[in-house]
């Protein structure tokens, strides 16, 4: 389970809600009685900031790991935050990526998180939350990658699925992955209906299956709540941002 945290942490967190201003969720009964893993829209920084805020259940968060080291945050913050600034404003946001290595680099080492590494290292990733989900904790994903999937998110990297895989082994149990719509603009997080992993199929079925699915379903989330500025998963101009119908 969660560590308990560091005074100075607790005061930051409780500082930022208060000016985020609170936000809901919307989750389906009878849902969530088993550890699961949530899958959602990454919206900029709203997809993770409000679930380590106000996710009602104890959970851990998948967090890139460069973002916890401060060596790596200027350049990957220059790589995923600000890859289309103008070349005139460029040596502002690589000041801005230094200065904040220090104090983010703090905040996601002290978040409910678990570093994601794109290399060897994932596999300490999955042992890392297989660990969390037996201990009753959700585990938290925004699996986006730079490509378009419609007007609500993009495609997905598909190899969270993995972690399914790995924890029937380790609980001769099917994991369930459950979508979830993360709407700013409407100030709330919507659960949809989950699904299982399927032990009797493939790694690579069970990734297209499970996958298809949870696009799909948070798409027809968005699709069913009051037209809305849908917050894009790329750091881009507001005036690019569509709506939701």
């Amino acid at each position: 389970m969660s560590k308990q945290k560091p005074r100075f942490y607790v005061f930051l967190k409780k500082t930022v809600a208060f000016f985020y201003g609170k936000k809901r969720f919307e989750i389906p009964k009878d849902i969530l009685e088993e550890p699961t893993v949530i899958v959602g829209n990454h919206t900029q920084m709203h997809g993770p900031l409000m679930f380590e805020l106000y996710y009602p259940k104890s959970k851990k968060i998948w967090c890139i790991g460069q973002m916890m080291d401060k060596k790596e945050i200027p350049e990957y913050a220059m790589q995923d935050f600000w890859p289309y600034k103008d070349k005139g404003v460029r040596w502002f946001y690589k000041l801005l990526s230094r200065l904040m290595a220090r104090p983010l680099s703090y905040i996601f080492n002290n978040a409910d998180c678990i570093a994601v590494y794109k290399d060897a290292r994932i596999m300490g990733t999955l042992k890392k939350s297989v660990y969390a989900l037996k201990e009753g904790e959700d585990l938290v994903i925004f699996p986006e990658k730079r490509q378009a999937f419609n007007d609500i998110i993009n495609e997905f990297q598909d190899n969270f699925v993995d972690v399914a895989r790995l924890y029937y082994k380790n609980t001769n149990k099917e994991l369930a992955f459950t979508p979830a719509y993360v709407a700013p603009k409407l100030k709330k997080v919507v659960l949809g209906e989950p699904i299982k992993y399927n032990s009797s199929l493939s790694s690579e079925e069970n990734k297209k299956i499970i996958i298809e699915y949870l696009k799909e379903q948070i798409t027809a989330i968005a699709k069913s709540l009051p037209t809305h500025t849908v917050i894009p998963y790329e750091n881009i101009k507001k005036k690019y941002y569509k709506k939701s119908k």
